[in-house]
């Protein structure tokens, strides 16, 4: 029998194109849960045991219950919200040899080969004029259709196509939408919303993989998506997180955070490294009568599970992983270790979240690089040279990391889901 919270996740995810469109989901979801939306610019006025969400640049989001004034500490989990894809540039069309392509770039360290012979869409943010003076107003886009295509070039053409072939960013990847010269972007984004082309300022579109998440497997044991990494971990923690605020328990403030831009180094005003979730804690504290004293005590009390995906064992590359610590799909939560710290986890946080795991019932599973394989790194530390709590760097296994089509295990989502709700509610 399929996974429930599987089957809702992919669902998520598939209408979840970019950053922008997973943020106004779980603000969706939010709301739907009694969760009040508070503003950056205005001042806050939280009560005790209220449920409030508040977002920077419309790709990140912060959430949080509060209970007693006197609260002990902060208990945050972490995930992000943007993918690895290719960005549209500004003037993005290129005409000649009877198409129309448009000039994109990569964002994110990414797998580029699967990104040909793909059908593909356009999604992201549009900002338009707004009334007189100054004013910007912000709509989500998304095609909803099949607009372009990377064709391959063929082997004829290209001998060593199976044998290590550089791509070429600007020359191979620009994707072709048309075959009219007069075909424009711009044009088509402003009647997709209804709107005169004059009012478009700007925009942030992404290309997108149009196919659909999926189960598959013998037994429908593997589930197969775009954006798993990290929508799997944004999606199911915030299942666990919300099972948690019906609850209410505790005397710690509850935190669950989505931040942009970790795949491009986190370094934006939404990014964790910026100070959004500093500046929130901060805020809840002031909020509700209590000094700086009172906040560097929370915080030196608190506990962050940063979670972003990990890689699993691949059955044809077997050689890649540890030969000792090798987690596979379907198998549990996975501890990420690395002594370079490029992961936060280490005895104390570890030792922490396997009793949370041990509460929950949830089997976990530990991932360290190969000796000889360079890993990849993700938000906890950066997060944690803001705000300096324990944490520990957790994930769920997959396959196909920064693929525009990624596979992971059907059952791994509950886990999640579990084992974070236990450490907001029972832990």
């Amino acid at each position: 029998m399929k996974n429930e919270i599987a089957k809702k996740m992919l669902d998520f995810i598939n209408r979840s194109p970019s950053a922008f469109h997973a943020v106004r989901n779980m603000e969706d979801e939010l709301k739907e849960n009694g969760f009040e939306e508070l503003s950056e610019r205005r001042r806050w006025e939280i009560k005790e045991g209220g449920k409030y969400f508040v977002k920077r640049n419309s790709s990140s989001i912060i959430s949080f219950t509060v209970p007693k004034k006197d609260f002990s500490a902060f208990k945050i989990t972490a995930a992000h919200s943007d993918s690895p894809s290719f960005k549209v540039k500004e003037k993005p069309e290129l005409k000649g040899n009877g198409c129309v392509k448009l000039n994109v770039e990569k964002y994110g360290g990414m797998l580029m080969n699967p990104w040909f012979d793909r059908p593909l869409s356009i999604a992201g943010r549009v900002c338009l004029e707004s009334g007189s003076g100054f004013g910007v107003e912000e709509r989500l886009f998304d095609f909803e259709k099949s607009v372009a295509m990377i064709p391959s070039l063929a082997i004829h053409f290209s001998r060593d196509a199976n044998d290590g072939h550089k791509i070429n960013t600007q020359n191979e990847m620009a994707p072709i939408v048309a075959t009219d010269a007069d075909f424009d972007l711009a044009s088509e984004v402003a009647k997709k919303l209804g709107v005169p082309k004059e009012r478009i300022l700007s925009h942030d579109l992404f290309l997108y993989n149009r196919d659909k998440g999926t189960f598959w497997g013998a037994n429908d044991e593997f589930i197969a998506s775009p954006r798993l990494d990290d929508l799997e971990c944004a999606y199911s923690t915030l299942v666990g997180f919300l099972n948690a605020a019906k609850k209410m328990g505790g005397d710690e403030v509850n935190v669950h955070a989505v931040f942009d831009n970790e795949e491009v180094g986190s370094g934006s005003r939404q990014g964790a490294d910026s100070t959004f979730l500093e500046d929130t804690l901060r805020r809840i504290n002031l909020s509700l009568g209590r000094d700086e004293e009172d906040y560097l005590s929370a915080v030196a009390g608190s506990f962050l599970i940063s979670a972003d995906n990990a890689h699993a064992v691949h059955p044809n590359y077997p050689d890649k992983s540890d030969p000792v610590n090798r987690p596979l799909l379907n198998k549990g939560i996975v501890i990420k270790f690395n002594a370079a710290q490029k992961y936060t986890s280490d005895a104390l946080s570890a030792g922490t979240f396997k009793r949370i795991c041990a509460k929950a019932g949830v089997p976990f599973q530990i991932f360290t690089n190969n000796s000889n394989v360079a890993g990849g790194s993700t938000l906890g530390n950066i997060s944690t040279s803001h705000v300096s709590v324990l944490s520990v760097d957790i994930g769920l296994a997959q396959w196909a990391m920064h693929s525009p089509l990624e596979s992971a295990g059907a059952e791994d989502a509950a886990f999640m889901a579990k084992a974070v709700e236990t450490f907001h509610s029972d832990f």
